[in-house]
């Protein structure tokens, strides 16, 4: 087994997800994510914690959502009753096939997708982190020869993450402090409201309030929206590519949509609930071991000099108390290129120009 396979395991189990001794932790493991599951299984093992492990596949999810014609269960106890005892869930990503549910109707998803909503409540409820063991079919996707991928994962994942936590700790308390953020971009005028919302620095680890490993991005919930905004990084959402996703904001909403590929797939998500239309994230991407596209969320959202807006639900950890954000049954991230002929900035001062923060060299 590769040693970074053993590294990334323990960074996942002690920096990401903070397991002790006694933990109830579900791991829910991906084909493709075999060897990953190994080596954290042997380090939950090592420090004491309690393992149930479940499988998941494209493969199976297609199978069975092309073949059931009925109504779904809604809110299925027995599932959510795994997660409403966990303490953790570490879900390893490693598909073979990343079209694997691309024939899978779009209103059987979405149907199945708000069925499990309580489902899904539950499992965020819970110390959870996603992480990503590289294969063939994400290196193919990527258009990288696997060692070449590999190379990429780890040099992604394999950071020094505290370093990288106190840098972003800049912006969290700017967006923090602040009351607008505006986004100035070919095709982009963006303004979005971010008075009263807190902003999470995703340093990898749930004491950051973070669920991705690798991480590196510092984003908030808009409380209200108004403008264009084009996502020019091309990305595979249910087995589409969408590309050019060009929308218009009113009163916080979507009111106009196109894309130059994959416009219907953007038409079906709108179309999930009436939280789809909104916004329910805007991130900044700050690692700089990301240093080109992937197609693939995990990854891209986080690279250094993108942006990022997500459709749907809102993260509680983004909200004041007793405030309820957006709700939707989806959570679809979308990414502009911020490297060219762009600004960011909050509340009238520019602190990002073309993808270099004001406290950077060469800004």
């Amino acid at each position: 087994m590769d040693d970074r396979i053993r590294e990334h395991a323990e960074v996942l189990v002690d920096w990401s997800a903070r397991v002790e001794s006694g933990d109830d932790v579900v791991l829910s493991v991906d084909e493709g994510a075999h060897e990953l599951a190994v080596a954290v299984a042997e380090a939950l093992g090592e420090r004491g914690a309690n393992l149930v492990s479940v499988y998941h596949s494209a493969e199976i999810q297609r199978a069975y959502l092309r073949a059931h014609d009925s109504d779904f269960a809604d809110d299925p106890e027995f599932e959510r009753a795994l997660y409403d005892n966990a303490d953790a869930v570490l879900v390893l990503k490693g598909t073979r096939n990343t079209a694997g549910t691309a024939d899978v109707p779009d209103d059987r998803q979405q149907t199945f997708a708000r069925a499990r909503e309580g489902v899904r409540e539950a499992r965020l409820a819970t110390d959870w982190v996603k992480t990503l063991h590289p294969t063939r079919a994400l290196a193919q996707q990527a258009g990288m020869a696997f060692e070449e991928y590999r190379d990429f994962v780890y040099d992604a994942t394999l950071r020094d993450w505290e370093s990288l936590a106190t840098e972003m700790d800049r912006l969290k308390t700017i967006l923090d402090d602040g009351s607008e953020v505006h986004i100035d971009a070919p095709g982009t005028d963006l303004t979005l409201s971010i008075e009263n919302r807190t902003a999470v620095n995703s340093a990898a680890s749930v004491d950051y309030d973070s669920h991705n490993l690798p991480s590196g991005e510092v984003f908030t919930a808009p409380a209200g929206v108004e403008g264009e905004v084009t996502f020019d990084v091309p990305m595979t959402v249910r087995g589409t590519t969408l590309r050019d996703v060009h929308l218009v904001f009113e009163d916080g909403e979507v009111v106009e949509h196109e894309a130059a590929a994959g416009e219907e797939t953007v038409e079906a998500l709108l179309s999930t609930d009436d939280g789809a239309r909104r916004l329910g994230e805007l991130g900044v991407g700050m690692n700089r071991g990301i240093d080109r596209y992937t197609d693939n969320i995990l990854f891209d959202e986080k690279m250094a000099e993108t942006v990022h807006l997500a459709l749907g639900r809102a993260y509680d950890a983004c909200l004041p108390d007793g405030e309820a954000g957006n709700e939707s049954a989806i959570h679809v991230d979308l990414i502009a290129d911020m490297s060219e002929d762009t600004t960011l900035s909050v509340d009238g001062e520019v602190i990002q120009r073309d993808g270099v923060f004001r406290w950077e060299d060469g800004v």
